[in-house]
């Protein structure tokens, strides 16, 4: 069963600012592994342990959270998270 993917506000920024390829990427990864099994994600650490990433790029990470109620992945970053 596939989990549906909802952005957040800085998420849809981040999306906007990928390019084109970058944007096709994101894509597939979010349907074809994401949604598919959220889990195998990387488990993020500390004031993120609620969350997970996902490599876009080598700078680039797909933060996202998961709420099993109602079956949905909420992609919180979809950008660099080296501060640039």
């Amino acid at each position: 069963m596939s989990y549906s993917i909802r952005f957040t506000r800085e998420a849809e920024r981040d999306v906007r600012r990928l390019s084109p390829k970058l944007k096709a990427k994101l894509k597939q990864i979010l349907l074809s592994q994401i949604a598919e099994k959220p889990y195998n994600g990387k488990r993020l650490v500390g004031d993120l342990s609620d969350f997970y990433s996902a490599r876009l790029t080598y700078g680039d990470r797909i933060v996202y959270s998961v709420d099993e109620s109602s079956q949905t992945v909420f992609v919180h970053r979809a950008r660099t998270h080296y501060g640039e």
